[in-house]
């Protein structure tokens, strides 16, 4: 059973820029860390390797690491990259947020504040 959902227009993207910096065999690394106006962020990077606490997902032929730390917090998270007039981006939608700040990357859930940073 998947913990995340990466969508098929998500994974082209990303297996663009992981092929652009010669790392086609690298992994998406999708993470959760404190701070943010709500206490909690999204991050994501490109990664050579797993770590002992990571679980791996593939979707679309993309490989996804997550911390096993993050699952409860992201659990039937969706992430996607949609285009617009303006351009693209990556949207994440987490069920499990209960509160979350304009940008739409920082967010909190019911069992986990995170750590706020005042000056947002």
């Amino acid at each position: 059973m998947s913990h995340i959902t990466l969508t098929e227009s998500a994974a082209y993207e990303v297996r663009d820029m992981l092929e652009g910096n010669d790392m086609a065999e690298g992994y998406l690394r999708f993470k959760v860390q404190g701070g943010g106006c709500t206490g909690l962020t999204y991050g994501m990077g490109a990664e050579m390797e797993k770590s002992e606490n990571d679980e791996v997902y593939e979707f679309h032929g993309v490989k996804v690491l997550l911390d096993k730390y993050d699952i409860p917090v992201i659990d039937g998270t969706v992430i996607d990259f949609k285009q617009s007039l303006m351009g693209g981006g990556f949207t994440i939608e987490n069920p499990n947020a209960t509160l979350s700040c304009g940008c739409g990357s920082s967010f909190r859930t019911e069992s986990n504040a995170g750590t706020p940073q005042p000056d947002c």
